[in-house]
């Protein structure tokens, strides 16, 4: 076999290249709610996602997107951004609070804020 030479290389093209069109479409058609997480999630290994304000729905609770993307960053700088269909967040959050794999805490201005915190190392987990 020659250095460098990958049999399946068509086949891991086209799987690239359909995947690259999903998420161009998802940018530009797709109603796309963004967050950013500051810092703090660099030390504590976890993420907020914010459900109700002042009693209200709101955040990931109330949101009419298709998706949500959470940006991490630490020091100002974007150090990866997470995307999910909005639909399956809720569910796997939903998960996540039924198995104690996450809480719901107060926080943000006053702690007028409900939030959702996971640990990111569970974000994906089944």
């Amino acid at each position: 076999m020659k250095k460098g030479y990958n049999p399946d290389f068509d086949l891991d093209l086209a799987f690239g290249e359909a995947y690259e069109d999903s998420l161009a479409e998802i940018l530009q058609k797709g109603k796309v709610e963004v967050k950013t997480e500051r810092d703090i999630w660099k030390t504590t290994g976890n993420i907020v996602f914010e459900i109700r304000c002042k009693g209200k729905p709101s955040g990931i609770s109330k949101t009419k997107a298709d998706y949500w993307a959470q940006i991490l960053t630490y020091k100002n700088e974007i150090k990866s951004i997470l995307i999910f269909p909005v639909e399956v967040l809720k569910l796997q959050l939903k998960n996540l609070l039924s198995q104690n794999k996450a809480k719901i805490i107060k926080g943000g201005d006053n702690n007028d804020s409900e939030m959702i915190k996971v640990p990111l190392s569970l974000i994906y987990s089944k």
